[in-house]
């Protein structure tokens, strides 16, 4: 039997008082003592502005102001892990391979380095370049095919809190008076999906923004580490996210004064000729963005002005005030100078230059970041770490071998160290390291002609084109297969990757002239398609989608330059197979003392921004590599870099060892070499649920995890493995958790013969509840180093507002009194001790429906959608099917409701019905109201219905026809 702990003295003074929520404990830092200073530094700079010139201040690109000795000024500089798009810089492991590293305190080392290299450029700051970054990414990674996982930092929103107020305290320097840089957290609200990214609206009931969505975004700004959010391009309960109230949400999170800024051209999808056309003209839609608590304007690149026009009509047209423009001007100002934008040789970082941008100090902390990074997920009896006094010949095979790739918020690699060559080095001299990348070398002859495509020499490539009658090197090419039927050409005359553009207005040709794929549409993607006669025809599948049907190349009758054409037109290719990928790997694996084979993803490809995920196993001819390998040489080990959860059902249950790293960055091989070879026992644990399939998700477009059990917190499935996951080369004992003042605590033991580190997770369950209740939700974490034999207590802090959910019955966090389990251990899947808290707190009492109730504080639902209640603000419930209803569970309806008062929008004709049910949504029928057509989805009406034997305490079930919206109710 366990033992239960009583919430009693010691425990229980660090758990009194009022209940505000589990962020609570952070709070809103008092003002500094400079903040009386600087409002008047700024309100006496807003005053010297004429209005054109507040307005010039609006856009993204800020020009300058010489009068007032005003510099141009640019928000967004990218900044994710690492200084991007400027030129070489240090780049860290992917945000998703530095939040599995567990270790805020290496986080805020990173962020400190990353807002240095930033600060690096100050003095010739180049175009594109500014002291506001976009970063860190505080989306949930509720859904592992979504394309920009590789941007966030987990699932968890405790553990995205943690990581991001550590990277943006980096970032800020510690002195929110004085900011190194001045980050934002992006992309708020709920946006999870790439698919019509800009037009399809995110469900967020009441529960699901207050205990998952709002603590991952509200941390790092309640923290003063982040200096306001850039909003999404999704809508949320059907309003677009630019235009999301933030000044009685984010503005409230702190006392600090924030700069909010549109996602780019966002502004654009707003008005009747965009995407959204939720304002009719970009006058209103601006106006709106303003109000709504946004300062900057992201849009039309350079130009402001679209953005200048609009404003001036909307004040032209009493859309906006003067005032309107200078709270925004006000908070930017505010910034800038707390950046030392208008101090004498700018602040306290302005002697901060060029030199430390890959810095032999910052080489150091990339490598120490992408070793916490890796995760060993599978290590059968102790095939690692590699003896490598031992090993003679080792092979080191796979696509992503001897290559390192980034992403599109990366920074340009200063230098390379791949998997092969941080191997080599690791080994010496004395030992044989043999490698092929494990990809097929063909050649493609039009079946017609007998003429090979030919590709060009020297770094530049050439057009490609039917020429050559013999294969020679020209005329080779290497496939990589990213799966789904999706390959790169690499051509073998230069080593460049093939892709299609259009020089200078000849037509859409393809050239070898790029070191990997890239771009905004990934030019570079083609498809090998078998056809019934044994040729294939070469697809293009690039991300253009504005082509239509002509994507099959064909070579063009007067020169034989390879251009687009139909089906119909398409050249038929002969495809000889020059090499043997497969075959060349397991001949160099073969004879091996061992073989690590390195496969993964292409971050242009396989997952990105706009591009979400289909399938998420490994690439068909990466999964066969890997099989043929295994087969071949029983000691093998198999690494996998890419941006995301993996099926990797198989290589689990037949590899000895598996490690996953994420793109790691420039020192990725040393990294990978240190853990290998055990210089450094692996401690990265996994920040999100890896599936067994795709199957166990509902639609990418869900998002509410409690109703569709999402996420570690609410999944029942078996999983591949477990959020938190991780191995050691060495083993922990636990001893029992018990409850202290401010905490938990509890003995870990390195009980192992190696010094490691371990990732101590502190998770609660409520046993009892009015509402469903995560399976378990991790509460606090701590990463700590112990030598063989060494036993630490480690103290998790644990707060009585930690074991709070949100009260839909009342709006408002509450405690239940109930029976708390309180599980330790080295992931969720693998809890090594656990005690219980008796706590004393409510018991939340039946429902009041006598009093206007929101529809949206329902606590079940089907067939409705969330929609807005008016465009401002506001949410109400949308029925999408004939007999969409809604449940207000245990309802105390005391003597008797006589009277149904509903608050119902209907635009479409005709009438519809509100229907009173008792117990379920086909029970006893209590009252119906008939609504008829509105007009418009935003003009409520009052509409009442009597009842009958609506008494008692029980379920209230309303019933809604299509079409109608439903913004409050009562039963009186």
């Amino acid at each position: 039997m366990r033992r239960r702990t009583m919430l009693t003295i010691p425990f229980a003074a660090a758990l009194a008082g009022a209940v505000s929520g589990p962020a609570a404990a952070a709070g809103a830092p008092a003002a500094s003592p400079g903040a009386a200073r600087l409002a008047g530094r700024v309100e006496e700079l807003l005053g010297k502005l004429t209005l054109d010139e507040k307005i010039s201040l609006l856009h993204q690109w800020q020009p300058a102001i010489p009068r007032l000795g005003m510099k141009a000024f640019r928000t967004g500089t990218e900044a994710l892990h690492g200084l991007a798009w400027l030129g070489p810089a240090t780049v860290f492991p992917q945000a998703i391979g530095l939040g599995s590293t567990w270790n805020p305190e290496l986080i805020e080392e990173v962020g400190s380095a990353v807002g240095d290299e930033v600060r690096g450029l100050q003095h010739e700051r180049p175009a594109g370049w500014g002291l506001n970054v976009w970063a860190p990414v505080t989306q949930l990674l509720r859904d592992p095919r979504w394309g920009r996982n590789e941007e966030g930092y987990s699932e968890d929103p405790h553990l995205v809190g943690v990581m991001a107020t550590a990277y943006a305290k980096g970032l800020i320097g510690g002195d929110p008076d004085h900011l190194k840089t001045a980050p934002l957290v992006k992309h708020y609200l709920a946006n999870n999906n790439e698919v019509r990214r800009d037009q399809t609206s995110s469900d967020l009931r009441p529960r699901v923004f207050k205990e998952y969505e709002e603590p991952a975004h509200k941390a790092a700004i309640a923290a003063d580490a982040a200096c306001g959010v850039m909003t999404a391009y999704n809508l949320v309960n059907g309003r677009p996210c630019t235009v999301t109230d933030l000044n009685n949400s984010v503005r409230t999170w702190t006392d600090r004064t924030l700069l909010n800024v549109t996602d780019a051209w966002a502004p654009n999808n707003l008005p009747a000729d965009g995407s959204q056309k939720y304002f009719d003209t970009l006058a209103e839609a601006d106006a709106a963005i303003l109000k709504a608590g946004l300062d900057s304007f992201t849009t039309d690149d350079t130009d402001p002005s679209k953005t200048v026009a609009a404003i001036n009509e909307a004040l032209d047209k009493g859309l906006l005030a003067e005032s309107d423009v200078d709270t925004a001007v006000r908070h930017i100002l505010d910034i800038r100078f707390r950046l030392g934008e208008f101090d004498e040789n700018g602040g306290p970082y302005g002697h901060l230059d060029k030199s430390v941008i890959d810095s032999p100090a910052h080489r150091r902390l990339a490598r120490k970041a992408a070793t916490e990074a890796i995760v060993l997920l599978k290590n059968e009896s102790g095939a690692l770490p590699l003896d490598a006094r031992a090993l003679r010949k080792v092979a080191v095979v796979g696509p992503l071998a001897d290559t390192l790739y980034t992403d599109w918020y990366s920074g340009e690699l200063p230098y390379r160290v791949t998997p092969l060559s941080g191997i080599t080095k690791r080994l010496g001299a004395g030992a044989d390291v043999v490698s092929s990348e494990g990809v097929d070398r063909i050649a493609l002859k039009n079946a017609s002609t007998g003429a090979y495509i030919t590709a060009g020499t020297g770094a530049s490539g050439a057009a490609l084109k039917e020429s050559a009658t013999d294969a020679g090197v020209t005329e080779h090419f290497d496939v990589f297969g990213w799966g789904q039927g999706v390959v790169t050409l690499r051509a073998a005359a230069n080593g460049k990757v093939v892709g299609m553009r259009d020089p200078g207005g000849s037509g859409y040709q393809f050239f070898n002239d790029q070191a990997q794929p890239n771009g905004w549409f990934v030019s570079q993607l083609f498809s090998l398609q078998e056809q019934s006669d044994g040729t294939v025809l070469l697809k293009y599948v690039g991300y253009e989608n504005w082509l239509g049907e002509n994507v099959y190349l064909r070579a063009r009758a007067a020169d034989g330059v390879l251009v687009l054409g139909s089906a119909a037109e398409a050249s038929r290719y002969t495809r000889e197979v020059v090499r043997d990928g497969i075959e060349e790997a397991v001949a160099a694996a073969r004879t091996a003392d061992t073989a690590i084979v390195v496969v993964g993803s292409m971050p242009f490809i396989n997952s990105r921004e706009t591009d979400d995920r289909e399938d998420m196993g490994l690439a068909e001819t990466q999964a066969a590599l890997v099989k043929a390998v295994r087969a071949a040489n029983p000691k093998t080990v198999v690494v996998v870099e890419n941006s995301y959860p993996t099926t990797l059902t198989w290589e689990q249950e037949h590899v000895p060892a598996l490690l996953w790293t994420t793109h790691a960055g420039q020192e990725t091989g040393n990294a990978l070499a240190d853990v290998l070879f055990g210089d450094v026992s692996p401690s990265g644990k996994l920040t999100q649920t890896w599936y067994r399939s795709e199957d166990d998700l509902p639609s990418l477009l869900e998002y509410d995890n409690i109703k569709f059990d999402r996420t570690y917190q609410y999944f029942k499935g078996e999983v591949l493995y477990p959020f938190g996951h991780g191995l050691s080369y060495t083993s922990f004992r636990y001893g029992k958790p018990r409850a202290v003042r401010g905490g938990i605590e509890v003995a870990v033991t390195n009980t192992g013969r190696r010094t490691g580190a371990e990732v101590v997770q502190l998770y609660t369950r409520q046993r009892t509840s009015r509402v469903k209740q995560p399976l378990k939700r991790l509460q606090a974490f701590r990463k700590v180093t112990l030598k063989p034999g060494q036993t630490r207590t480690v103290t998790l802090p644990l707060s009585r507002e930690d074991l709070a959910h949100w009260d839909v019955t009342r709006s408002r966090w509450v405690v239940e009194e109930s029976t708390y389990e309180v599980m330790v251990g080295s992931s969720s899947g693998d809890l090594r001790g656990r005690t219980t808290l008796e706590v004393r707190g409510e018991t939340v009492p039946a429902r009041d429906l006598s009093r206007s109730t929101r529809a949206e504080n329902f606590d079940d639902y089907a067939g409705v959608r969330l929609v807005d209640e008016a465009k401002p603000r506001g949410t109400a419930v949308g029925a999408e099917s004939a007999r969409a209803w809604l449940l207000f569970a245990d309802a105390d309806l005391r003597g008797g409701a006589r009277r149904l008062t509903a608050r119902v929008a209907k635009e479409s004709s005709g009438e519809g019905t509100i229907e009173v049910r008792l117990g379920a949504p086909d029970g006893r029928l209590a009252g119906r109201a008939t609504v008829t057509s509105t007009g418009s989805r935003y003009a409520y009406t009052e509409v009442t219905a009597a009842l009958s034997g609506a008494s008692r305490r029980q379920d209230v079930y309303l019933v809604l026809t299509e079409g109608l919206r439903l913004a409050t109710f009562s039963l009186s």
